[in-house]
């Protein structure tokens, strides 16, 4: 497991909490941290015992994003190894099968505010608040914008990249960046009780529809179709389908494979 004083890893059942824990330096995303979380992504995506992540932070930050200083006191080598990480760290959050919820509490910056774009889904705090500043220090947030337009839209997106401003959670909620605002402590419950409920359902089955999920949205309506098609063909053999649908039919729980 990663180091835990870059990050900390525990299990709650079949819901693996990944913690960042640097919240002295508002859990800034420097290399060791990018690719400590992706090294914790990555295990949790080859464990079947793990049906949900949650990705939480201590502290009054989320992240505020990549660490400035690190990226200043570097050369173009170091700045390519830090994109590359961030940028295969972002990746790895779609690839693995688990869905993967973002829990944030405080401000979720730049890269940190691409973290919770990048996650299946994200619950906030009320206090929470989300922004791409870049271009406010003359670094445009570039890669951010990838998974900030594909969450919340073209004109949403330009409208934070290009004014840096900050929304709040209820806006967010309304612009589609996160899925559910509560009070600060229930925060954690809340993100845990829907990680929870996603974990009953069968981990084969989350994981060929979140792969669906992902292959078929960026595709045309026909293309989509028949790609979806397919795969529905194929999960209606899965043995857990059939105990799904024989269990709903029985009126019982089912016992999945």
């Amino acid at each position: 497991m990663p180091q835990e004083r870059t990050i900390a890893v525990t299990d709650e059942g079949p819901v693996r909490v990944v913690t960042l824990n640097q919240p002295q330096r508002r859990n800034a995303l420097s290399l060791e941290i990018l690719r400590s979380l992706d090294e914790a992504i990555e295990e949790a995506g080859a464990d079947r015992r793990v049906h949900v992540l949650v990705l939480r932070a201590d502290g009054p930050a989320f992240s505020s994003g990549h660490d400035l200083r690190e990226l200043r006191a570097g050369d173009d080598a170091l700045h390519r190894e830090v994109f590359d990480a961030c940028v295969r760290l972002m990746q790895r959050f779609e690839e693995i099968p688990q869905p993967i919820i973002a829990e944030v509490d405080g401000i979720a910056t730049a890269a940190g505010c691409q973290i919770v774009a990048a996650c299946d889904l994200a619950v906030a705090s009320d206090r929470s608040t989300f922004a791409t500043p870049g271009v406010r220090i003359g670094l445009f947030c570039s890669t951010p914008m990838v998974a900030l337009s594909r969450a919340v839209g073209r004109k949403r997106a330009m409208q934070m990249l290009l004014t840096g401003d900050s929304i709040d959670a209820e806006t967010a909620r309304d612009w589609g960046l996160v899925n559910i605002v509560v009070s600060p402590e229930r925060t954690h419950e809340e993100a845990m009780a829907l990680a929870q409920r996603i974990a009953r359902s069968s981990a084969t089955v989350l994981a060929i529809g979140k792969r669906a999920f992902y292959a078929q949205v960026d595709r045309d309506t026909a293309d989509a179709y028949a790609y979806t098609k397919e795969v529905m063909i194929r999960n209606a053999s899965e043995a857990d389908a059939c105990e799904g649908i024989d269990a709903f039919l029985q009126k019982r729980t089912p016992n999945w494979h």
